[in-house]
């Protein structure tokens, strides 16, 4: 079996390399379907919807989840489940938010329906 040459990633490793992109995301790690990426946007979340499902995982800051229309209030250590291609993006978040993204699972979702 083949090791993974790196099992673990911090919130201040996504920062780092944050830094040095010219993109608000940067991704840290893929291993099968999986792509697990740092994402920390510039005031204003201009994300469209994801052909995959994904899962965000708040790591610092607040503010509100617009999921489909309905808008619900996040914070640091919140989990945010989004299937595939439903319209969602973070709004009024604070200057500190930010989240990893964790992308699994086939063009359209696992479940579709």
């Amino acid at each position: 079996m083949h090791p993974l040459k790196q099992i673990l990633f911090s919130p201040e490793e996504g920062i780092h390399k944050l830094q040095s992109a010219s993109t608000e995301f940067v991704k840290l790690f893929s291993h099968g379907s999986l792509v697990v990426e740092y994402y920390k946007p510039d005031r204003i979340d201009r994300q469209q919807p994801h052909d995959r499902d994904e899962v965000y995982v708040i790591t610092s800051g607040s503010g509100f989840f617009n999921y489909d229309g309905t808008r619900t209030a996040f914070k640091a250590g919140d989990l945010v489940f989004v299937p595939a291609g439903i319209e969602h993006r973070f709004e009024g978040f604070t200057d500190d938010f930010a989240t990893w993204v964790l992308f699994y699972g086939p063009n359209g979702g696992e479940m579709n329906g």
